[in-house]
């Protein structure tokens, strides 16, 4: 469910609820002593932040993961522009050749970053490789029969393509570890435990206990969904490769 953030939502809130009408049912069968009130809202202050620093710290990590997926999408951008050019050092008909199956690559990394299909994404992986190993024996053919400064800079730039793919896939596989996620939700489950035998009336039950989980749940959401590549709402989108697709085809 961490891959569909908006389905991981409702069961996050409900087993936080959960979590704090146990709580409550606790503090109905064992009523806290009024000399332990004062100790026991140490223990539940230092827990929710405990948690608002997990909340943050993993917040942090979903963010940076984002951040440097767009990073990778503009890399890629500019070295395929900028093999573009280098390809016409080559031999005109290579450079043509190598040229035509740069627009086709371009036009697989953009259904890469736009896909949300496990099955058209297996498909966009799989053509990706061929075309990957078409562009290699295109420039190498070249390189070796002429092998000049001039042959070795589409040969560079071809091999920060193919570089540029393999960080970008690192990129996507690069994700806020199962453990985190679980000592996240934990942690969650005992403020709310706290929360709901902290409560003072049976009406905080029906109505003020539920902030807690829903306003924890959003926080979930978000990150999750920033850290989701193709679940979420919040998505990498290709621009750069999209401009680059528009000048190409000019």
């Amino acid at each position: 469910m961490i891959n569909r953030p908006v389905i991981l939502f409702v069961p996050t809130v409900i087993l936080l609820w959960f979590s704090s009408y146990a709580g409550a049912a606790l503090r109905r069968r064992r009523p806290l002593a009024p000399d332990s009130r004062d100790d026991f809202g140490v223990v539940q202050a230092a827990a929710l932040t405990l948690l608002a620093l997990i909340i943050g710290f993993t917040f942090s990590m979903a963010t940076t993961r984002y951040d440097l997926r767009k990073s990778y999408e503009e890399a890629e951008a500019n070295a395929i522009g900028t093999e573009y050019v280098r390809a016409g050092l080559l031999p005109s008909a290579d450079a043509a050749r190598v040229q035509n199956m740069l627009l086709t690559y371009t036009d697989l990394r953009i259904a890469f970053y736009r896909t949300r299909d496990g099955q058209e994404l297996q498909q966009i992986n799989t053509d990706t490789a061929n075309l990957q190993d078409q562009l290699w024996a295109a420039v190498k053919a070249p390189a070796l029969s002429q092998p000049t400064p001039v042959t070795a800079l589409a040969v560079s730039g071809m091999n920060d393509v193919l570089n540029s793919q393999g960080y970008t896939q690192a990129a996507w596989w690069n994700r806020i570890p199962v453990a985190a996620w679980a000592f996240l939700i934990l942690t969650a489950i005992g403020c709310n435990l706290l929360v709901g035998y902290g409560s003072r009336s049976n009406q905080a039950i029906s109505g003020l206990l539920f902030v807690m989980p829903v306003l924890v749940g959003i926080s979930f959401l978000l990150i999750a969904d920033i850290d989701s590549p193709r679940g979420g709402l919040i998505h990498v989108s290709p621009q750069n490769l999209a401009a680059l697709w528009q000048s190409l085809h000019k």
